[in-house]
């Protein structure tokens, strides 16, 4: 079993890549597993903090050349989904994990299938018990959330927690979170660490619970019929709730000095929150940070890698969140991919057997000896 580790390209996002699949302890864990030959590309940790030198002490085998690392490999491992020449350039049958985003990027999946590659989807993994050491997009998603917050602080022009001197009282920032899923509990846990007075709006009153827990106040909107699917993500609201939620938070916004809003449906573009209506509402010198500004951004406005100014408040959407702490961002990305690998590994043939009636199998693998095996994207491409 050749595995494989390229240096992360991703045209969308102009190569603002820092992350690595696999950091040096992820090579000695897969050495200890009975993995024999383990290709780093040229600089693919050197971004994160991990030099050549570290992976060649670790036990892995440095390349320079890109290509020639896709080509001798049976496994692959990166972070994001590969371009259509990269695939070109894989080793037919061999298995290829990353996120694919496949309910959005039906041409990559194709052209995966037609190469007749073994794809796992790191985002489609199930949100079970079994699977939470294997959950990417839960771990990425809590330093994304973490992020965000920092990244308010450094923008705002006030201090987070209430302070009494003899010069006076100063009040603390007000934070308004839209969205309590993984990112958002972390971004209300870290507002608060840093003396936030911190309120947090969710479509799921479920979580109403796991919020008061941090500290924050849950602001209960009435939408009607709400509520999250069978994977604990938050339902898609209808066109009439999603204008009435506009209207009710609105008042939240204005008097907020910082609102982050995490709220992303799985496969689909994210649903407009903050209309410039609201952003021309709020005080000049409050900053939102779009978390969803990636698949296409929760405020009007906001762009991927760029700060907005409207009606003098910043509109932040950073390229790459997780990317910000690319060091803890690889050590946990590259846990993920261990233990899902070591779930899979037959010590006997030194390779990944994937059972076909396995839950977490039929939940993450996308497309196997030149077919589309998993029965929800064959389902949206209308293949079935």
């Amino acid at each position: 079993m050749v595995t494989a580790v390229p240096k992360e390209r991703n045209a969308e996002r102009e190569n603002n890549e820092n992350r690595v699949a696999l950091t040096p302890e992820g090579v000695k864990r897969l050495k200890t597993l009975g993995v024999e030959e383990i290709i780093v590309e040229t600089g693919a940790g050197e971004e994160a903090g991990f030099s050549d030198e570290d992976y060649t002490k670790a036990g892995a085998e440095i390349s320079g050349s890109f290509t020639g690392v896709l080509e001798k490999a049976n496994l692959v491992l990166r972070l994001n989904q590969p371009s259509e020449d990269e695939i070109k350039h894989l080793k037919k049958g061999s298995v290829h994990i990353s996120f694919l985003d496949p309910y959005n990027n039906r041409d990559t999946v194709e052209a995966l299938q037609a190469r007749e590659i073994a794809a796992i989807s790191m985002e489609m993994i199930p949100r079970t018990t079994r699977a939470q050491k294997m959950d990417a997009l839960s771990s990425q998603a809590s330093l994304a959330g973490y992020v965000t917050v920092i990244e308010a602080a450094h923008r705002i022009n006030k201090i987070f927690p209430m302070m009494m001197t003899p010069a006076g009282t100063i009040s603390p920032v007000r934070v308004f979170i839209i969205g309590a899923g993984v990112a958002g509990l972390q971004a209300i846990a870290t507002a608060k660490r840093l003396g936030a007075r911190v309120e947090a709006f969710d479509t799921r009153p479920v979580v109403e619970e796991q919020v008061a827990s941090l500290g924050a106040k849950f602001v209960k909107l009435d939408l009607g019929e709400t509520g999250q699917t069978k994977d604990g993500y938050a339902k898609a609201l209808t066109e009439e709730q999603l204008a009435l939620q506009q209207e009710l938070m609105q008042e939240k916004c204005r008097t907020a000095d910082i609102v982050i809003t995490t709220a992303k449906l799985f496969g689909r573009k994210a649903p407009l929150l903050i209309p410039k209506k609201t952003i021309e509402a709020m005080k000049p010198g409050s900053v939102i940070v779009d978390l969803a500004v990636d698949t296409g951004g929760n405020v009007e406005g906001s762009k991927p890698g760029e700060t907005v100014v409207i009606n003098g408040v910043q509109i932040v959407g950073l390229a790459n969140y997780p990317g910000e702490v690319a060091a803890n961002a690889s050590q946990m990305y590259s846990s993920n991919l261990i233990n899902l690998i070591s779930e899979f590994w037959n010590k006997e043939s030194s390779s990944l057997v994937f059972p076909e009636d396995d839950d977490i199998v039929q939940g993450a693998l996308i497309t196997r000896e030149g077919s589309i095996v998993h029965g929800g994207i064959k389902k949206h491409y209308g293949m079935e």
